[in-house]
Parts: structure tokens; sequence; C-alpha cells
């Protein structure tokens, strides 16, 4: 039977649909190392995240939901690299609650050599195939991954989950 609601963009959904699927297969499987630390994608998505926004002092809500994980799954993810000694955890002066997570020195470096590597047999062969674009397409194409998760509630549902 032929799907036909995709129309002219039934390529675009498989690769997307592909690329999820192994993405998610190896999201959590520690299965990369330096220096003896093995860590995940999940987890260096948060060492990144944490990089690129030191100066914006978010809590770990604002960071989950940036990332587009639950806060449960990102308060574990922060324990396990604190853990690895990766990141340093400290509260903000005058409160209890609040956090201030840090990618510490062995943190920077670990993902200093994940970046060269990802770079290299990851990233540039998608970033070749974007260089036969404009580059004025990269915002609809950003706009375009957006819009097809925002119908989605995973988020949402997940934590009333873990609430119940």
């Amino acid at each position: 039977m032929k799907l036909s609601w995709m129309g002219q963009y039934r390529d675009v959904v498989d690769a997307l649909i592909h690329y999820c699927n192994i993405y998610a297969a190896a999201y959590k499987i520690e299965k990369m190392e330096y220096k003896g630390v093995r860590y995940s994608y999940s987890q260096i998505q948060v060492l990144e995240y944490l990089l690129e926004n030191e100066e914006r002092n978010e809590n770990m809500s604002a960071i989950a939901a940036r990332l587009g994980i639950t806060r449960s799954n990102f308060t574990k993810i922060v324990n396990r690299l604190v853990a690895k000694g990766l990141l340093e955890k400290d509260y903000l002066p005058g409160s209890r609650k609040a956090l201030k997570i840090t990618v510490n020195a062995l943190g920077r470096e670990l993902y200093d050599a994940y970046a060269r590597d990802i770079l290299r047999w990851h990233f540039s062969p998608m970033f070749a195939e974007l260089d036969r674009l404009d580059p004025s397409d990269y915002a609809a194409i950003h706009d375009a991954l957006y819009a097809a998760m925002g119908g989605s509630s995973y988020l949402e549902e997940a934590e009333t989950q873990k609430r119940s």
C-alpha cells in the first residue's frame, strides 16, 4: 500500500525516522570513552548545553526543557556526570534547592575530544550535504524540525506520569 499522506516529503520523513531510530537506540548507551570515563550521547548533550550556556545560570527544569528531556531524566544524567567527575554541583548562595551545575576541567577535556571525533565521523558528512543548499534554507530546516515536534506532548505526559 502506498502511503500518500506524506506526499513529496516521504523521502525526508523516511530519512528522519531512520536517523531518529538509530539515535534512540544509542542514546543512553555508554559506548564512548575518554581517559577511562565511559559516556553516552545523552550525557554529552548535557555537557554540551552547560558549556554553551554557562552565563545563563538556568535552573535544572529550564535546561531539561531546552534539551527536550524530563526533569527526572536530566537529574539522573547530571548525577551520573557528577559521579564520573565531569560536573560539579553547588547550591546557589542563600538557597537550599537551587543548584549551580558547572563543567569541570575533565568534563571540558572530554567534550573537546568528543567534539573533534563527532565532527570527523558524523557531522562532516552531514555538513557536506548541507553545503549543497543555500544557507538561507537552514532556517527552514530548523523550523520544520521544531514544527514537527510542536504536536508532541511527550514531555508533559512524562512529567505528569512521574507525579502520579
